[in-house]
């Protein structure tokens, strides 16, 4: 742990978290005792193979799903001690979700699919301001159909943080993508980042996209195979994917 990590407080920590699914006499073990921290504003990617684990890790952390053994903690709440309505409010409160696919609903213009999120947060930031960070102010009133892939996929992300929250989930957000669309996407992601402070984990398959984090975690076969940071991260548009 160099001294940066040791003075960032952690937002959210994780002990030894195994996770195993059954399906009748078959046992899948996904995660083998991963134990991590993740720093206030660290942006982290997320490596490794189909399969690693990368996905299912990112469930638990976001209150999607519970490990089968050991113990997560944001700030200073267990959340393996949570009930299922508990879980709902934590995700609610504190935890931004970015996916491959934007999940936009289609017959709600760039504001109202914010809106969504902003009507039942206890202190979001307006719509306005959520797509005007990710660079769609003037595009507001358009529709999904009336956006390319990469300002939707921004809508999606102004979505995810108009909650204001201490965790920025994506799971490959510029999967999807072309590559010029895709560094849109990561510089948008890039600067919410560090004007909001949440700590940001970035699952991707495309290992180039790791030069832009703080940190870069390496999965393989349900465990921690690397733990690394830039000492100099670099812009997105700096990437050659």
């Amino acid at each position: 742990m160099t001294s940066a990590e040791a003075d960032a407080p952690a937002v959210l920590r994780t002990e030894a978290i195994t996770k195993v699914y059954r399906t009748g006499a078959v046992a899948v073990q996904a995660l083998r005792g991963v134990s991590l921290a993740l720093a206030e504003g660290d942006l982290v990617v997320l490596l490794g193979a189909s399969g690693s684990g990368k996905s299912t890790l990112l469930n638990i952390l976001g209150g999607l799903d519970r490990p089968t053994e050991g113990q997560v903690w944001f700030r200073e709440q267990n959340l393996t001690t949570l009930s299922d309505s508990e879980l709902t409010l934590y995700r609610r409160a504190h935890v931004g979700f970015v996916f491959q696919f934007y999940n936009l609903v289609p017959s709600l213009t760039a504001r109202e699919n914010v809106a969504l999120v902003t009507e039942i947060a206890t202190a979001p930031m307006r719509p306005e301001e959520a797509l005007d960070r990710v660079g769609l102010g003037a595009r507001l009133n358009h529709f999904p159909a009336e956006l390319s892939g990469g300002e939707q996929q921004r809508v999606a992300i102004a979505r995810a943080i108009a909650k204001r929250p201490g965790l920025l989930l994506c799971d490959e957000p510029t999967g999807a993508l072309d590559s010029a669309t895709g560094i849109t996407v990561l510089e948008a992601l890039v600067e919410v980042n560090r004007d909001l402070g949440a700590a940001t984990v970035l699952i991707t398959h495309n290992a180039a996209i790791q030069a832009i984090a703080d940190r870069v975690i390496t999965m393989a076969d349900g465990r921690i195979a690397g733990d690394s940071r830039n000492a100099v991260p670099l812009r997105p548009a700096q990437v050659s994917w």
